[in-house]
């Protein structure tokens, strides 16, 4: 019997260490976040110093993709490892606090569902945007605890006035909570008390999900001030919102350096599509995409390449990977670290990432990846190696190398018949596992009404 329970002890003893080598994960989103608007992607207008200190401890992604040019869709395919054509998450749903329709499926299984299932707490903080209905609750899809704002986007300062989706009040485990500050600095001060609480406790996920520098545009006279050189206005704010939030980035890994976890703690940073061509009051766009093709909604490279960054300083060493990789990679690499289970009843897009970040493994991680944006009928895009092929949807082609025309300047479809007729097959053999979307964006409802002749 007293070696029974001396071997019951040594089991349990050997489960806690080895739950304790398990890493912390924490995802962090932007929105609407410029390619050239941080400094490890080489601006020189907004200093990200807390960004590029994550940057200088993980592994720079230079081809690395989100698999939406906007908003809700990559934020399903990033909590699914999926592409969400596959289940009809094209779209952002609309605010409709009454409809079990519009958001992310609930026969969805989530990344944090299946952490929690192996033994992980799991918190998300910040923005969610993937159903107003009560059923798609962030504590309903996986998460233990939740504070953030439920809609697509939010006002940043408590006595800011907008749309009732941007005003709605904030959301702290299913009750409403007054704002009381600037949005990004409250988003980061819950991130930091998230971390501070879980530290000695059992292994944690973190989704950290802000709303900035999506607009409106709003920012503190204090981070204004150290943007006043910069034109037009719309700019010196935006560049503001950046700076805000790179700060509020910087006191999450402070806290995570406080209390002993970075280094066992896995963080992955992307923007969910690349920055807007947008312009506030006529001023001229305020992103920049340099030196990509396209923005926000778009197919080519400045709508979906975006920042992306990996780090975990006890097993991945400082550098830069160059083959293509997405977010939906997120999920398929938590989980295998978390010694968690896949699903085995539905296919996933994800690969984990870090044997081919470690050198265990070689060759490109995808062979292919691809987009879609308006169904079936709509754009179309493929990467494979240096190969980027974007189909308009009245089925113009265009082909670019972009080792050599990372601008898509040089459309080189006319020249490769073969390769075209090839992404084509790609496409057409890749329909079918996907559907057409299940709701349409807010934006299709708003449009105005044919004329009678």
């Amino acid at each position: 019997m007293q070696l029974f329970v001396s071997w019951l002890t040594l089991f349990g003893l050997a489960h806690a260490l080895l739950a304790a080598d398990r890493p912390n994960v924490m995802i962090i989103i932007a929105d609407d976040l410029g390619y050239h608007d941080v400094g490890f992607q080489g601006s020189k207008e907004i200093p990200t110093p807390h960004l590029d200190r994550l940057a200088a401890s993980g592994v720079r992604c230079t081809n690395g993709y989100v698999s939406h040019p906007f908003c809700s869709p990559t934020r399903a395919g990033i909590l699914t490892g999926r592409y969400q054509h596959r289940f009809g998450h094209e779209n952002n749903p609309a605010w409709k606090p009454e409809s079990t329709h519009d958001g992310l499926p609930l026969d969805q299984i989530t990344l944090p569902q299946l952490l929690k299932a192996a033994g992980y707490h799991t918190g998300a903080v910040g923005k969610w945007h993937l159903g107003a209905h009560p059923q798609f609750h962030p504590l309903k899809r996986g998460f233990d605890e939740y504070f953030g704002a439920l809609g697509g986007g939010h006002v940043y300062f408590p006595e800011d006035k907008g749309g009732v989706e941007y005003t709605i009040p904030l959301d702290r485990n299913g009750a409403d909570e007054p704002q009381r500050r600037y949005l990004t600095e409250q988003f980061g001060e819950e991130a930091a008390a998230y971390v501070k609480r879980q530290a000695a406790g059992q292994p944690w996920f973190l989704y950290l999900a802000f709303n900035a520098p999506h607009t409106p545009l709003q920012a503190p006279e204090a981070w204004l001030k150290k943007f006043s050189h910069l034109s037009p206005p719309s700019r010196q704010t935006y560049a503001a919102m950046v700076a805000a939030m790179d700060a509020a980035i910087g006191q999450v890994l402070d806290q995570l350096e406080a209390t002993q976890q970075r280094e066992n703690t896995l963080i992955f940073f992307v923007s969910d599509n690349g920055g807007p061509n947008l312009s506030a009051k006529g001023t001229g766009n305020f992103t920049d995409n340099t030196p990509l093709r396209g923005a926000k909604g778009d197919l080519h490279e400045g709508g979906m390449r975006v920042p992306f960054l990996i780090s975990w300083p006890a097993h991945l060493k400082p550098g830069t990977y160059e083959a293509p990789v997405i977010a939906l990679d997120f999920l398929p690499t938590a989980v295998a670290l978390a010694e968690a289970k896949l699903p085995e009843d539905r296919p996933l897009d994800g690969v984990n990432l870090v044997p081919y970040l470690t050198g265990e493994r070689s060759g490109q991680p995808h062979e292919r990846l691809f987009w879609r944006s308006q169904g079936p009928k709509g754009i179309h895009a493929v990467r494979q190696g240096s190969w980027k092929f974007f189909r308009a949807a009245n089925g113009q082609p265009e082909l670019y190398d972009l080792n050599r025309d990372i601008g898509e300047t040089q459309n080189l479809a006319a020249e490769q018949p073969e390769l075209v007729a090839q992404f084509n097959k790609a496409i057409a053999d890749w329909e079918k596992g996907t559907i057409p979307p299940l709701f349409e964006s807010p934006k299709a409802g708003k449009k105005a009404p044919k004329k009678k002749p």
